[in-house]
Order: structure tokens, then C-alpha cells, then sequence
């Protein structure tokens, strides 16, 4: 299995938690040099923050133990590719690589969503030089979503 797949799937594993947990099906973590250093789940329901997405709380707790310069070395992976206010959190805390499982347009057309902006498009927007790289394993988080927003 590729290190990506193996990657996305720990995220998939995070978003079931999160839905176990209270919350919206989605992980993210942290790699550095092929080692996961972070990890984190949506908690918008249980800490009544709609700021709580995986990326923003991996993003921020990753800064604050670690800072920004060990953070901008790393990969993050996450279940579904990041809303723009994430991606403007990742930008802005510097990391350039970014590898999600499901798409902001299959998500989207699950949910019946307002916002379809893509990840790519934020971060170009603005004037980050990320690499974005997905859809991994999109099937799974397809199923994981349509489970959750289907209820």
C-alpha cells in the first residue's frame, strides 16, 4: 500500500472517531520525515466552536507545541479536502504539502452544500505555493460521508 493510502486511511479511522465522539466525520494528521506527530478530529458539536474542524484543531495545537517552523516541514492529511477556512489556516501556518481522501465536490453534491470552493483555489488565491494532492482513497470517505449526512 502506498504511504499515502496508508496516510488517508488513519485519517478515515479519525473520522470515524469523531463521529463516535459527537461529532462531523473528519481527521486529519500531521507527518513529518514518514512519521505521524499529530493527529486530530472535528469537534464543532462537542465544543459548540464551528472553528473546530480536524485541520483547524490539528493546525493550532501542532503550532503551539511545536512552532510554526517544525509544522511548515510537515505533510497534512486529511479525510476530506479542506474547507477554505482551513486552507487559509494551513496556509497561514505555513505548510506546503497536503494530501486529502474525499473532494470538496463529492462532499458537496453528498450534502447538498452551499460552499464549493476548492482547496487549490484558496491556496492560490492566496499566493500560497501549496501541492495538493488528492483524491486518495475517495470511495471510503464517499461511503463514510454519505453514512453520517444520510442519517
Amino acid at each position: 500500500m502506498q504511504k499515502n493510502e496508508s496516510f488517508i486511511l488513519q485519517c478515515y479511522e479519525l473520522a470515524a472517531k469523531a463521529i463516535e465522539h459527537g461529532n462531523h466525520p473528519f481527521g486529519a494528521l500531521l507527518v513529518l520525515d514518514g512519521e505521524v506527530i499529530f493527529t486530530a478530529e472535528n469537534s464543532v458539536l462537542t465544543e459548540q466552536d464551528p472553528t473546530a474542524h480536524a485541520e483547524t484543531n490539528l493546525v493550532s495545537t501542532a503550532c503551539r507545541a511545536l512552532g510554526p517552523e517544525i509544522v511548515a516541514q510537515s505533510t497534512l492529511y486529511t479525510s476530506t479536502e479542506p474547507c477554505p477556512m482551513c486552507s487559509g489556516a494551513i496556509g497561514w501556518v505555513g505548510i506546503r504539502h497536503v494530501v486529502y481522501g474525499c473532494g470538496a465536490n463529492t462532499l458537496y453534491k453528498i450534502t447538498s452544500g452551499e460552499v464549493n470552493l476548492r482547496s487549490r483555489e484558496v491556496f492560490t488565491g492566496m499566493g500560497f505555493n501549496v501541492v495538493v494532492e488528492g483524491p486518495v482513497l475517495e470511495d471510503i470517505g464517499m461511503e463514510q460521508h454519505r453514512g453520517y449526512w444520510g442519517r
